[in-house]
């Protein structure tokens, strides 16, 4: 017969505590999961704080309940969603690229980088780059900039793995990302390269991020903001179309 293993407390009821968020529909209010667990109220709320710290769950603007955060949910994306998620995207991709005539990518957040899923380039703008899959810092580039923005937590772990890494120009940008709702690169990530960004949400939580790159003599300022409000009509459309 094999050992039973030494079990630490602490995790064993963070776990059941995910466990119960999950059952109850991916948010359960502070008492109710006490009551479940059958963990007093203090302790379970130690630890839904120290979960909401490291953004395994989360609080939402006027609602009492936790809910699963993003970095749990990434977990279950690295775990075999990236089909499905570019599966469903690439109509998008595409219909953007080929409107636009620029380069469009598809970034979903992985740990405390990027990981780029997808790209179609019906002009061969970055024939010489690497193809994807690929990750890279969230720092610098407009889609980096949509996650540190969107994604509840995520600065403060990009903080904790790389320090000084967001430095005041670039909080500055993520706020303006914050109120706009979109990204720009104007030659800051890559140069000769201009891109906008912007985020893609299921159920309020941002689960990717589509973006369009091109150069700066076709894709001024101003153009790209109208392509950014372009590429939210599409994936408007596409929700409508799935639900």
């Amino acid at each position: 017969m094999s050992k039973t293993p030494r079990l630490i407390q602490s995790i064993e009821r963070s776990a059941a505590i995910l466990e119960i968020i999950a059952q109850q529909g991916g948010g359960a209010r502070l008492q109710q999961i006490a009551s479940i667990s059958g963990i007093g109220k203090t302790t379970v709320h130690n630890i839904l704080q120290t979960l909401d710290h490291l953004g395994y769950v989360q609080r939402r603007a006027g609602d009492m309940r936790y809910h699963l955060g993003g970095r749990i949910l990434n977990l279950a994306r690295i775990a075999g969603d990236d089909n499905s998620v570019r599966a469903r995207l690439r109509p998008v991709l595409e219909a953007v690229a080929h409107k636009s005539g620029g380069t469009a990518w598809l970034a979903v957040p992985s740990g405390d980088q990027a990981a780029y899923l997808d790209i179609v380039d019906p002009n061969g703008l970055c024939a010489g780059w690497p193809s994807v899959p690929v990750r890279e810092n969230l720092e610098g580039s407009a889609v980096g900039w949509v996650f540190l923005a969107c994604v509840p937590g995520l600065g403060k772990r990009v903080l904790a793995t790389r320090a000084n890494a967001l430095d005041a120009d670039v909080l500055s940008r993520i706020e303006d990302v914050r109120i706009k709702g979109y990204a720009l690169d104007l030659q800051a990530y890559r140069p000769g390269l201009n891109g906008v960004a912007i985020p893609w949400r299921i159920n309020g939580e941002v689960r990717a991020s589509l973006c369009l790159t091109g150069p700066p003599a076709q894709f001024p300022q101003h153009r790209l903001i109208r392509l950014a409000w372009m590429m939210m009509r599409s994936l408007e459309r596409l929700d409508i179309q799935q639900y």
